[in-house]
């Protein structure tokens, strides 16, 4: 069993990214976790990786401002992992790839899938990385649904595990009493979407991460507003656009971006838009690593 890797064991090894040049070294290992065996309110977002590759293979990937063209490089898509609708199952065949194929030394993206995934793969790169996510809700509950692996907990589950010190939450509009408790407690360093609003998010979210030499950035496609993004899984009214999203991440493109992923794109309520700005996300973050 030694000799086999948990990517031959658990990835279905039939990618969907078309990459133009499979023959030089990759500029970036990608795979997909569909999952969404704790959704909330709106299920669907297990159909989110093929969804974001579809959309990838159709949108411009040259990055003049950023002098990068992904129509020349080699993106490698690994698949994704083996459906379950076991949460711990899940947890365990994400923590195992994302060790491997961190080992090589390639920026990781992977595509969800509901933010639970996150718990697995963050917590696979060492403390010291930073952790950047954007998202609408802080998903700091104990517990919901009567489960504590859920995608609602997650970020509190990290917390628990390795404390709040390399944490920056950006974009939070929607939660819960006793998660701005566990915030405020915590010391959880927050962007609000107000600050994104009046235009002071680029440079705290630049001065938040100074300290960092390396980050993960996490992407909940409900931080922007439905009217952009209406294809995800817990829609909240009243969030950012698209273009502010583009913007604070672009405003990390000095750091490396060893590891990110795209969730909660869910393709039963998407129009295409959503699926479009997830690929533009995914494709800017990569391009942002190899310039």
């Amino acid at each position: 069993m030694s000799d086999m890797s948990y990517k031959e064991l658990y990835l279905t090894q039939s990618p969907m990214i078309v990459s133009p040049d499979d023959k030089s070294d990759p500029v970036s290992n990608i795979f997909g976790v569909p999952f969404d065996s704790t959704h909330s309110y709106k299920p669907g977002c297990r159909f989110g990786p093929d969804v974001i590759r579809d959309a990838f293979n159709n949108i411009e990937i040259f990055h003049p401002n950023l002098q990068v063209d992904l129509e020349i490089a080699n993106i490698k898509d690994y698949g994704n992992i083996q459906h379950t609708v076991v949460a711990t199952e899940m947890l365990e065949m994400v923590e195992k790839i994302t060790n491997e194929l961190r080992k090589e030394k390639k920026p990781l993206v992977i595509l969800g899938g509901e933010h639970l995934l996150t718990l697995g793969s963050y917590m696979s790169f060492p403390k010291e990385v930073g952790y950047v996510v954007f998202d609408a809700h802080y998903d700091l509950r104990d517990e919901y649904a009567n489960t504590k692996l859920s995608h609602a907990a997650y970020l509190r589950r990290i917390v628990e595990k390795r404390g709040a010190d390399n944490i920056v939450h950006v974009g939070a509009r929607s939660f819960v009493k006793d998660e701005l408790e566990f915030l405020t407690k915590n010391k959880i360093n927050s962007i609000s979407d107000k600050e994104i609003r009046l235009g002071n998010a680029c440079r705290q979210l630049k001065d938040s991460i100074s300290t960092f030499d390396e980050l993960y950035v996490s992407i909940d496609l409900d931080v922007v507003d439905p009217a952009f993004a209406p294809g995800v899984g817990n829609p909240e009214a009243v969030g950012i656009t698209s273009r502010e999203l583009y913007d604070l991440v672009t405003s990390l493109e000095n750091k490396k971006i060893v590891g990110s992923d795209v969730v909660e794109l869910n393709p039963s309520f998407d129009n295409g838009s959503t699926a479009s700005l997830a690929a533009k996300m995914i494709s800017t973050i990569i391009a942002m690593n190899i310039k």
